[in-house]
């Protein structure tokens, strides 16, 4: 069944009626699909084609991942012929692939990395914490140091665990009660600062609140501290630059790690390689996923500093090893999809482009501050919030049905946008993350849809 041609209503019809009797669909209530249904038939560069024929702008890139946009058919030649000569075996043993995406990995750190394959950003993260607790039983014999602090309405993933690390209490709450191993601190989110302050006199009082944290729980407690560098999921919330050293200076002093997720921040997405590249940190852990392969197929990775890797050689009898296995990690089909994947984004300049295009972006965008309902606009590299609020002077926050208003008019005017995942209380942010290749042109298509659309709200 495929409607990748001309539209076939009789087609699509079959696959509607197919998808609702059989598919189970994540966020969606299948109550409204039942009324209204997007079947995606194609896409090229940063958009994407519905069988009905309609065009989208996708401003999203899929689900914050199609970094390099949509249509290369390269890939699918990179993925045949890896197929053809090794499909799969498992990663006990080395391959190809494998070998030479965490050698271009390692480089693209600056060096001093080693790379553990999964499939997502969720597994990822999930691998991290285990290493981290591993590598504390190893170097701290005799203390207990387990505990992951994340940052309130921060998010890190799907499984038990990364939801207990993030900090998005409506995400979480069905699934309660957690294991209480993650701790939680204030997240720095300048516009809705915690503390009611305001930078640089603030004097970083989030970074305060962590040490506070760390003492209170004790230093011999924890095992790690995980921070997206630029928190997506809560409305791109983009720190003060001395935030991310100040928090690993913390770690040092404290011999804790410093574990960075950039699922989304990373391969180009804020202007650099990796976010956490713009301020010169250097983690022990990095979770990336996404943009590693455009998602083009499903990988991820965990990557470790050789301090961190170090800790688990020893003789077979000592059980140093990293007590963690993947069925499908380092598989060399989707790692050859990947490493193909970055080379396009070197070779096509997609890191410079993003920083270009995510200034212009950013610039149209910030001149939406006429509307009334416009409270901030920010951004890094074509990772970009637009807040919404009823009074910016209060920044009372623009309720769910007024956002929701404002997404759908976008989308029936053909461009996707993405929305905050702050629940009931942060969830009033347009999240705007388009493929690193998209244009000026539409760069302006985006900037005149969410005039027209914020323009609704002056006037209702």
């Amino acid at each position: 069944m495929s409607l990748a041609n001309s539209p076939d209503p009789a087609l699509r019809g079959a696959v509607v009626r197919q998808d609702l009797d059989n598919v189970l669909h994540p966020i969606v209530q299948h109550t409204t699909l039942e009324d209204k249904q997007m079947v995606v038939a194609g896409a090229e560069g940063a958009t994407v084609y519905d069988a009905d024929g309609t065009a989208y702008l996708d401003a999203m890139a899929g689900l914050w991942c199609v970094n390099i946009g949509y249509g290369r058919t390269q890939l699918a030649d990179v993925a045949a012929e890896q197929m053809r000569q090794l499909a799969y075996f498992p990663h006990m043993a080395m391959n190809a692939p494998a070998a030479g995406l965490a050698g271009k990995i390692n480089g693209l750190m600056g060096g001093g990395y080693h790379t553990y394959f999964v499939n997502s950003g969720s597994e990822a993260n999930e691998a991290g914490f285990k290493i981290a607790r591993q590598y504390m039983k190893h170097e701290y014999p005799g203390e207990y140091r387990f505990k992951t602090i994340g940052r309130y309405f921060a998010y890190h993933g799907t499984t038990l665990a990364t939801l207990d690390a993030g900090g998005m209490g409506e995400r979480k709450a069905k699934f309660e009660p957690y294991s209480g191993n993650f701790v939680h601190v204030a997240q720095p989110y300048c516009y809705r600062c915690p503390f009611g302050l305001s930078y640089p006199s603030c004097g970083l009082a989030c970074v305060k609140n962590i040490e506070n944290t760390i003492l209170g729980e004790g230093p011999e407690t924890v095992a790690e501290i995980i921070v997206e560098p630029v928190m997506s999921g809560v409305g791109v919330a983009v720190p003060p630059d001395e935030y991310l050293p100040e928090v690993e200076g913390l770690c040092r002093k404290y011999g804790i790690l410093l574990h960075v997720d950039e699922v989304i921040n990373g391969f180009g997405r804020t202007g650099k390689m990796f976010a956490f590249q713009h301020y010169g940190v250097s983690p022990d852990i990095v979770a990336i996923a996404k943009g590693i392969s455009s998602a083009y197929l499903p990988i991820a990775a965990t990557v470790v500093k050789n301090s961190v890797f170090e800790s688990f050689l020893g003789d077979p009898a000592e059980d140093r090893q990293v007590a963690q296995v993947n069925t499908y990690g380092g598989h060399p089909v989707a790692a050859a999809v990947a490493l193909r994947n970055i080379e396009i984004i070197e070779a096509e300049r997609l890191v410079e482009r993003a920083a270009e295009m995510g200034a212009y972006l950013l610039d149209g965008l910030r001149g939406l501050a006429g509307h009334a309902a416009v409270g901030d606009v920010r951004g890094k590299g074509l990772l970009i919030g637009v807040e919404l609020v009823k009074d910016r002077a209060a920044k009372e926050p623009l309720n769910a049905a007024q956002i929701t208003a404002i997404v759908d008019f976008c989308k029936e005017r053909g461009l996707i946008v993405g929305r905050s995942g702050g629940g009931r209380r942060y969830g009033n942010t347009i999240t705007l993350c388009p493929p690193l290749v998209i244009t000026r042109a539409e760069c302006d298509r985006i900037v005149d849809t969410l005039d027209q659309a914020i323009a609704t709200l002056d006037t209702a």
